[in-house]
């Protein structure tokens, strides 16, 4: 076998080291690819000229590739992981009251952390003022068509009625096949109770059925876990070559105000899971960056729900009852990233176009916050649709989301991964309150035993 020449030895040492550090964390892999594609998006975007803009766009297709169908194969399987994951989460709960005091810890902790974090950036933005550093006539052509057009205004109070009974699925089938997740979380629920108010011996070939059905369901996603680095380095390569790095220039202060926010708002769930969550924080964050950074990367709750599942059971421990039922609320309904950009994003173009907001326009802000919400689709682009109805409700012109449209892929990343941790650290919270009941318990029964 012949040596390799003498220069070439210290490159090749150099690689095996890199090899042996990266071998077995995936979230190590998923940051360099992250790097790795923010470079050559640099190289092959507008900003430098290099590469025709045809040709990037054919490169950027195929780089891309790995990302779709890393999104694809998760979607895929999604549907019938959350149903199984919560129908065996209810029915393997032998206690319904417990069942529903989680139900409505859960929801209230929601609901409360959304309506903070929407406080939260209304405070921000009144007090950085993000709107005066800008001017909005040389980034908006006012004469465009309202984007808001095709947005749903909030619906009256005569409407809700309807809007109630709508959500429950007539055809759950229908509702799996165009991924109505509140659907069918709520079919699943009805499922998961039935289950439950039936003889165990007649619940248990659909209970060891829909058990198969989400191992199998985990065992593909631990197949498309193989793609995530690639997944990650074709799609964030994609956005940066498209979106150019100029585009973030003229909208910095707001970009920051966003990012400031979030950052806070990922402090304060850090704080609950120190105090609800058994360990230290530090072992808690390496639990969850390789899921923070696959919904970085994705820009998508659902898409990261299997990892999410994985993490609270196998990692944090969390009970499977809770997790199972749990994670796949949140990741409709936990919407606090998304909360917080639309009280920041109202305020700076409330500024921009001097459209003056009284106390009544910032309730209705953070109530529009909290109840758009609730079916909010867990995809990309879902808080542009959002924030239309809001700034419609508060009188803010409608080509002002045309202003923040071309940064608000990279702001839609970050808003996703605090909202996928808000779903984390719900769990925590529903397991310490669980924790807490039994231990008075446990106590009384041993001071019972001792008299």
């Amino acid at each position: 076998m012949r040596r390799l020449p003498l220069f070439l030895q210290p490159l090749v040492e150099l690689t095996q080291q890199f090899d042996r550090l990266i071998k077995g964390r995936l979230w190590l892999k998923v940051l360099l690819a992250l790097l790795l594609g923010v470079v050559l998006g640099i190289a092959l975007g507008p900003d430098l000229g290099w590469v025709p803009s045809g040709t990037v766009s054919i490169i950027t297709a195929w780089l891309a590739l790995p990302g779709q169908l890393f999104l694809a194969i998760i979607q895929m399987i999604v549907v019938p992981l959350v149903l199984a994951s919560v129908v065996r989460g209810l029915a393997a709960n032998n206690n319904p009251e417990a069942l529903k005091k989680n139900g409505v810890i859960a929801i209230g902790f929601i609901f409360l952390s959304t309506a903070l974090a929407a406080a939260l950036g209304i405070i921000l933005a009144l007090n950085i003022q993000p709107g005066h550093y800008i001017n909005a006539e040389l980034l908006v052509n006012t004469d465009i068509a309202p984007l808001t057009s095709s947005a749903s205004s909030f619906p009256g109070l005569a409407d809700l009625p309807d809007k109630v009974s709508a959500l429950i699925p007539k055809n759950p089938l229908a509702s799996m096949a165009s991924g109505e997740m509140l659907q069918v979380i709520l079919f699943a629920a009805v499922l998961g109770a039935a289950l439950l108010s039936i003889p165990a011996q007649q619940s248990k070939p659909l209970f060891e059925l829909l058990g198969a059905l989400q191992e199998v369901s985990l065992r593909i996603v631990s197949w498309a876990m193989l793609l995530a680095p690639l997944a990650v380095f074709g799609l964030i390569t994609k956005l940066v070559a498209n979106l150019g790095i100029e585009v973030l220039g003229g909208m910095l202060v707001y970009v920051l105000t966003v990012l400031l926010g979030i950052l806070l708002l990922g402090c304060l769930y850090i704080v609950v899971a120190k105090f609800t969550w058994q360990g230290p924080v530090r072992q808690f964050l390496a639990h969850v960056r390789e899921l923070l950074l696959l919904a970085f990367s994705t820009s998508s709750s659902a898409a990261v729900m299997p990892i999410s599942l994985d993490v609270a059971e196998n990692k944090l421990r969390v009970q499977p009852e809770i997790a199972r039922f749990l994670i796949p609320l949140g990741a409709t309904i936990n919407m606090t990233g998304t909360a917080l950009y639309q009280g920041i994003a109202t305020v700076f173009l409330a500024q921009v176009f001097g459209v003056e907001l009284s106390l009544t326009s910032y309730l209705f802000i953070v109530t529009m916050a909290v109840a758009a919400s609730i079916g909010s689709p867990a995809t990309p682009g879902a808080g542009i649709i959002i924030l239309s109805m809001v700034l419609e409700g508060v009188g803010i012109p409608a080509a002002g989301v045309a202003l923040i449209l071309g940064v608000d892929r990279i702001l839609d990343m970050c808003r996703t991964a605090v909202n996928v941790l808000g779903d984390i650290v719900s769990c925590t919270t529903v397991e310490f309150v669980n924790r807490s009941r039994r231990v008075p318990i446990a106590r009384l029964e041993s001071q019972a035993g001792e008299d």
